[in-house]
């Protein structure tokens, strides 16, 4: 307290206690100086001096880049982490990732987080057994939109990168390219319409931009076709009577285009790299009616169109590969299209089912009834066997009731109006 009490006439004195090497006292050098006696002196405050006693931090090495700073003076793994667009859990516990200690062998060498979320994004259809009738036309254009696109470097052209197929209800579009999907061994990324929309803006666009990263990450990592499905599109997007848009349809709409001029070059959020391009993968959209949706997506630069709408001969080989292997022969087949024209493709399907009404109905009886129905089904004992069900035996007489009954349901839903009969006094 002394010291900043002195009168103005000591002022001098104290300057020279400061600076002069002779008057310095033990104590005030490891508080005001930690120069050494080789280092010239330039009259340093006490603050620099403070600051001066931190160590250096120790470098790696002479040559390590780990930690050299750029411009805003950040280093290396900073700018690493944020232009990443996988956070740790994405990583999960993989062997050569984190040490083998922790990866080890109860869940297998590669024990990830989220690897059976990954097995869930793409589709394999194990499912579809049998053989089962695709359509030349429809076969031709798919298969040779997805070679455009995997040619699209190769060609002095604009290739499209959505394929829009489009048509009336039930004529099989999803499980026609199901279809093609296996036969040329493609590993597609499949969506549905209800994933079009959240209660968080920018969630759905951003959903699709990750799916789309994902069948390149297949095309690149399991050297597999891959590509982008997503189904009844205009269901999530179109334009319904007086249908509210909302700020999701907007990016959406704005994703995809985006997508279809920029397909090597996606972001998902994080900063952009010069070495993250992306591979193009072809999109694949199916709808019923394409114009409710917003014109510029649907230009000719970006979609290609496809109306699908099978024709006679069509129709009969499609529902003679799903009939035959219950032994009904293609006469057969031909007098049953003829017999319910116009009708979908899905019609000839339900038919079908429709026949296994009455043998479910005797399955549920043979297991005791109705009343013992969830305790057989669910909670039966592990050693305890469901009796066998024996599928009904096909006959044209069963198919042709079968379908006379889905006609009259049709036709009693277009006759029988129960809005109008709820409403009827709002015409008066």
């Amino acid at each position: 307290m002394a010291l900043f009490n002195t009168p103005s006439s000591s002022l001098l004195q104290t300057q020279n206690f400061f600076t002069s090497p002779k008057k310095i006292s033990p104590f005030l050098i490891t508080v005001s100086c930690s120069k050494s006696p080789s280092q010239p002196t330039s009259s340093p405050s006490p603050v620099d001096d403070n600051s001066e006693n931190e160590e250096p931090k120790r470098r790696l090495s002479q040559q390590s880049s780990w930690e050299a700073k750029d411009s805003e003076g950040k280093d290396y793994l900073y700018r690493l982490g944020k232009e990443a667009d996988n956070m740790n859990i994405a990583v999960g516990a993989r062997v050569g990732v984190v040490d083998s200690l922790f990866a080890g062998n109860f869940l297998g060498k590669d024990s990830d987080i989220v690897f059976d979320y990954r097995q869930k994004v793409t589709r394999s259809f194990e499912h579809l057994q049998g053989d089962y009738y695709i359509a030349p036309l429809f076969l031709d254009k798919v298969v040779c939109h997805i070679v455009k696109n995997y040619l699209a470097h190769r060609l002095n052209v604009k290739v499209p990168l959505i394929l829009g197929i489009w048509g009336g209800k039930g004529q099989g579009k999803s499980f026609q390219t199901e279809l093609i999907f296996q036969t040329m061994g493609v590993e597609p990324v499949i969506m549905s319409a209800g994933e079009l929309e959240s209660e968080r803006a920018g969630e759905p666009g951003r959903l699709i931009r990750e799916r789309y990263r994902t069948a390149s990450q297949v095309v690149q990592n399991q050297g597999k076709m891959s590509c982008l499905m997503i189904n009844d599109i205009d269901a999530g997007l179109g334009r319904f009577g007086n249908t509210q848009m909302t700020v999701n349809n907007q990016i959406v709409v704005g994703t995809l285009m985006n997508l279809s001029d920029n397909p090597t070059r996606v972001s998902i959020g994080q900063d952009w790299q010069e070495s993250d391009i992306t591979n193009r993968v072809p999109i694949i959209v199916t709808g019923n009616d394409f114009s409710t949706i917003y014109a510029p997506l649907i230009r000719d630069g970006r979609m290609d169109k496809f109306y699908w709408q099978p024709n006679r001969e069509d129709i009969v080989n499609i529902v003679h590969r799903m009939y035959e292997k219950d032994g009904i022969s293609r006469d057969e087949v031909v007098s049953i299209v003829n017999k319910f024209p116009n009708q979908a493709l899905d019609f000839y399907g339900a038919l079908r089912s429709r026949t296994y009404d009455r043998s479910i109905s005797k399955w549920v009886d043979d297991i005791g009834g109705i009343e013992n129905l969830g305790k057989q089904l669910l909670r039966r004992k592990k050693d305890e066997k469901l009796p066998v069900f024996t599928p009904p035996e096909q006959t044209m007489e069963a198919l042709l009731e079968s379908g006379h009954s889905l006609i009259r349901e049709q036709q009693l839903i277009m006759e029988t109006k129960l809005s109008k009969e709820y409403m009827k006094n709002i015409d008066d």
